[in-house]
């Protein structure tokens, strides 16, 4: 079976990742190690892209998997969360290559999810049993927005879709809930999941427990409170990070009914950074607490998928499942 080479690219918000990957069969059989370059840090995919061939120092594979944060719609993209713009029809000039692949950046975990080994899964709730071989697999990521996807497995096949389910609008299920959202209402005239379930809604969460109990808020950024907050030394942060885990576990509960999903894929760029802190919190009860479905909510397993670059793996997988099978 003849490899095929190709780069693959993960563009967030924050973060560009890059790494050279062999594809066969419509799978991966081989991932590079990964390159980050900030995003901040460059002026467009054609300048990162060049920054990479450098740091590579040998001609880059003419083919490309590019996972971007956004939809993949129109002649022009407008990444959500990062100012850069692409325009697909001029991907093979600018970028150099002869065939190339755009997919949504959850679309390109959902591949990751589809192709994975068991190995790159932890299990967080529900039955302590492998992903289903068939049906629905919902994927929810947390990192500087909130992604959503799913997978349909079937006929020893698969199709993945990308959805916008981060922005459904939250519903609180509790006061503390009531109080976070009330809050983001002064700001935002419609709050979607998104602003509740996301690395930089952290600040919020802790803002509001701070009014609560009458604290002074710290001023400092999401990822300062991050920090603080992973390593224990602060209970209001602590408490923020588990209020944090609870309303993942409710929205995570939420896609998996409204997408008929028999198992649940946890991702994301915070997914790896809070795992102990999932298991422990009030995630699996939140994602559990649906009224008369608790019983079916009980019955589908929940993993934290953990490959070190499920974007980049996942782009290059959807290249291959579009040109190398």
């Amino acid at each position: 079976m003849t490899e095929t080479p190709l780069v693959a690219v993960d563009i967030g918000g924050t973060h560009a990742r890059f790494a050279i990957a062999q594809v066969a069969g419509g799978r991966v059989t081989h991932l590079g190690e990964a390159v980050t370059l900030k995003t901040a840090e460059h002026a467009s995919l054609q300048t990162a892209w060049e920054d990479f061939a450098r740091h590579h120092g040998s001609p880059l594979p003419r083919a490309a998997a590019i996972a971007i944060a956004s939809p993949i719609r129109g002649e022009v993209i407008k990444l959500t969360n990062n100012p850069w713009i692409i325009r697909p029809a001029l991907i093979p000039e600018k970028l150099g290559v002869d065939a190339h692949v755009l997919v949504n950046d959850f679309g390109a975990v959902g591949h990751a999810v589809a192709q994975a080994s068991e190995e790159h899964f932890i299990h967080l709730t529900g039955p302590d049993e492998p992903l289903p071989a068939e049906g629905t697999i919902s994927i929810v990521g947390p990192g500087t927005g909130l992604g959503v996807a799913h997978v349909w497995r079937g006929d020893g096949s698969y199709r993945v879709q990308a959805t916008e389910g981060g922005h459904i609008d939250f519903a609180p299920v509790d006061t503390i809930d009531d109080a976070i959202l009330k809050a983001l209402r002064q700001r935002y005239r419609r709050v979607s999941v998104e602003r509740v379930v996301s690395g930089p809604a952290l600040s919020d969460i802790h803002a509001t427990l701070a009014a609560i109990e009458g604290r002074p808020v710290l001023g400092m950024d999401d990822r300062a409170l991050w920090a603080l907050a992973l390593d224990g030394h602060d209970s209001l942060a602590v408490a923020a990070v588990e209020r944090f885990c609870m309303a993942l576990g409710t929205v995570a509960g939420d896609i998996a009914l409204a997408q008929g999903g028999s198992g649940v894929v946890i991702a994301g760029g915070l997914g790896l950074r809070i795992k102990d802190i999932l298991v422990r919190s009030g995630f699996a009860e939140r994602f559990r607490a649906k009224g008369r479905f608790e019983g079916l909510m009980a019955s589908i397993p929940v993993k934290l998928i953990t490959h070190p670059q499920p974007g980049l793996f996942g782009a290059a997988a959807a290249f291959a499942r579009e040109h190398d099978q």
